[in-house]
């Protein structure tokens, strides 16, 4: 391991889906009664703007999507409690799957220890019950990302599971930083990147913006920079489980659609910048989901610069986690 003003935007609707597309999918809801698959695929209207920085103007989802559909990655940055955000995350990976068929999934949400638990289910080998009791979903996984994997078990699509173990991530935050990871047990290591750094760049300075009065409560620097080599292992250990993935696969080579948190994947930072030196011949995409409380009066500056496209969704009302 080496250590080392805003325009006036114009309301866009979401395509409808072709018949081709949801009879499979309404014919696996019915037999597994899905229902968040039924909610979703149905929502062909789901409230957004969407702000294209290349044009700098408002675009509309099918323009985007034909636009992604020709990248090797595409990065989904969200905020994770927020319903709507993850409705259009469903509505996204339906609308590329429509376009390119050769499509696989990446996820945040699952850490490299679970794969084979993933794999087991989307082949049918496993019960829900027994995948869900070893594969330690995220709170809330039953409404926001069942959809997603139910989708691509559906069409037996790839999902990657990307992230490190929690309880890696945690010991080098609480732990002193990268340096506890040299003696971790050798079954271990193969859920760490091989390469990790941790830069002190502008992705740190955001980092120590954001994480430097957490609550209320003031971090030491030595300990702000732990929790940052926490989060760098996390970008390099996602980036290296996309980068092998697609570098494996055979050609053509699938599109793969990675959602994590936004913060992961704003400004090109973390997750994306390790893709991009793992695959520097991969064309590279990044979505910032961004809930708003007002589709008029969006502040496209506040979010300037974060992604290739910007999709501003209504703002919903958090919903407790269980």
């Amino acid at each position: 391991m080496k250590l080392t003003g805003t325009p006036n935007p114009q309301r866009s609707r979401l395509p409808a889906l072709r018949p081709s597309l949801i009879l499979p999918v309404l014919i696996f809801i019915i037999a597994e009664a899905l229902t968040p698959i039924i909610s979703a695929a149905q929502s062909s209207d789901v409230p957004h703007r969407i702000y294209s920085s290349a044009k700098s103007g408002f675009d509309d989802f099918d323009s985007m999507a034909r636009a992604l559909e020709n990248m090797d990655v595409v990065f989904v940055g969200e905020t994770h409690d927020d319903p709507e955000t993850h409705r259009l995350e469903l509505l996204l990976l339906a609308s590329l799957y429509e376009k390119r068929r050769n499509v696989a999934i990446s996820l945040e949400m699952f850490e490299r220890d679970t794969q084979t638990i993933i794999d087991s289910y989307l082949a049918g080998a496993i019960a829900e019950e027994e995948f869900l009791k070893q594969s330690r979903p995220w709170p809330r996984y039953r409404t926001d990302y069942r959809p997603l994997v139910e989708f691509a078990r559906a069409h037996k699509l790839p999902v990657i599971a990307s992230n490190v173990p929690r309880r890696l991530a945690t010991g080098v935050a609480t732990g002193g930083g990268l340096s506890v990871l040299t003696r971790l047990p050798p079954e271990e290591m193969q859920w760490i990147a091989a390469e990790i750094s941790a830069p002190r760049d502008g992705y740190w300075s955001r980092f120590r913006g954001i994480m430097g009065n957490h609550n209320g409560s003031t971090m030491d620097e030595a300990r702000l920079f732990a929790f940052y080599e926490a989060q760098c292992l996390k970008d390099d250990t996602m980036a290296e489980a996309i980068a092998r993935f697609w570098q494996g696969a055979p050609s053509p080579k699938p599109l793969v659609i990675h959602y994590n948190g936004s913060f992961h994947s704003n400004y090109g930072d973390g997750t994306v910048a390790r893709t991009r030196s793992r695959l520097p011949v991969a064309k590279i995409a990044v979505i910032t989901i961004a809930p708003v409380e007002n589709l008029d009066s969006i502040n496209v500056s506040a979010e300037a610069g974060k992604a290739d496209y910007l999709i501003f969704c209504l703002r919903t009302k958090k919903i407790e986690r269980k």
